[in-house]
């Protein structure tokens, strides 16, 4: 099968997102298909092996058409599947997958809406809300409102979570636990976008419940070294703890479970999915946000779920590969009856 992979690209997870390009072109390859790997960041194609040498001219301005052309190249054309390596920015945020799907061209995970939802991470909350799925208090600052003002006390107090709205692991995140702390907290996520949450801390355990398609994987539990799983606890081998499947009661496990599940349901999200979870001392597990491209890197969550289901990495692979084809023949199924279908 031809697929093109669209990896790098300019968000502030673009290296990230060249490691997990790497592992999903050797992984495709292995399986015997043709791949293509595109950076769009300035739509150039990378050799075999070379995905993670994709370095861009210290700093190189990319003009929008850039991204823009990616859609009508001819290795994206000619391609029965694209494959989606992106996180953040307009990799994951919808962007793409509206050029593909005016492109006509069958792609791995979320669709526009779903992809848009969860990307922002104020609107996915208040999806959770009004569908009865628990997330942490919460406000939203605006750069251009005057200087922000925080009321600590109707979030629980301090410490307080400070993350810009649009981004993902955990790029631009504070733990704020004094006052005077605050506002370089806010700048440093202002430095992302126009707009910043103000979340409630949550104390407790981090968890998080990967989906593939409508199979729940087993939960992984994270234990940072440093207290804070942040970028390097990330990324960094060693950093961190993992646990899978976590250490739950059956009926707590279940029903992690299953918010995972809805919370990725009311988003709208299809193919390979990963809710992130905060569980309280009191056992009371509250949602963070949803990734609808999570990392395919040797440290990412999603992989390590699918080996404890007893998948390797490839099979997981295949199997977003072909959730894809069945996501996209069902939704054209349904366009040729003349009903509406879902991006």
């Amino acid at each position: 099968m031809k697929v093109a992979l669209l990896m790098g690209g300019r968000s502030s997870e673009r290296e990230i997102s060249l490691k997990t390009g790497q592992g999903v072109a050797q992984a495709l390859r292995s399986l015997g298909h043709e791949v293509t790997s595109i950076d769009t960041a300035n739509g150039r194609l990378l050799p075999p092996g070379e995905e993670l040498r994709a370095a861009l001219p210290e700093g190189a301005r990319v003009p929008a058409v850039a991204v823009s052309a990616v859609a009508n190249a001819d290795a994206v054309n000619q391609a029965e599947v694209v494959f989606l390596a992106l996180h953040g920015g307009p990799g994951e945020d919808g962007t793409i997958q509206a050029l593909l799907d005016l492109a006509g061209k069958p792609y791995t995970g979320s669709g526009v809406l779903a992809s848009a939802l969860a990307m922002n991470k104020a609107m996915s909350k208040r999806v959770f809300e009004r569908e009865g799925i628990p997330t942490p208090e919460w406000m939203l600052l605006t750069r251009d409102a005057g200087a922000p003002t925080v009321d600590a006390q109707a979030l629980g107090g301090y410490p307080l979570v400070v993350k810009p709205n649009q981004e993902g692991s955990t790029v631009g995140l504070s733990i704020v636990t004094r006052p005077e702390d605050l506002p370089e907290a806010l700048d440093q996520a202002f430095d992302y976008g126009p707009e910043v949450l103000v979340e409630q801390y949550i104390p407790g355990r981090e968890l998080t419940v990967a989906l593939l398609g409508e199979e729940v994987l087993p939960i992984v539990e994270i234990r940072p070294q440093g207290g804070h799983y942040d970028y390097d606890s990330k990324y960094t081998a060693g950093m961190s703890e993992y646990f899978c499947p976590a250490d739950l009661p059956a009926d707590l496990a279940q029903r992690i479970a299953e918010l995972g599940r809805r919370a990725a349901q009311v988003l709208g999200c299809r193919g390979v999915v990963r809710a992130d979870f905060r569980l309280s001392p009191a056992g009371e597990p509250f949602c963070l946000e949803v990734n609808t491209i999570p990392g395919m890197t040797p440290t990412s969550l999603v992989p390590m779920a699918a080996r404890a289901r007893g998948m390797t990495y490839d099979q997981l692979v295949n199997r977003m590969l072909e959730l894809a084809q069945e996501d996209w023949r069902r939704r054209h199924r349904t366009s040729r009856r003349g009903e509406p279908s879902r991006a």
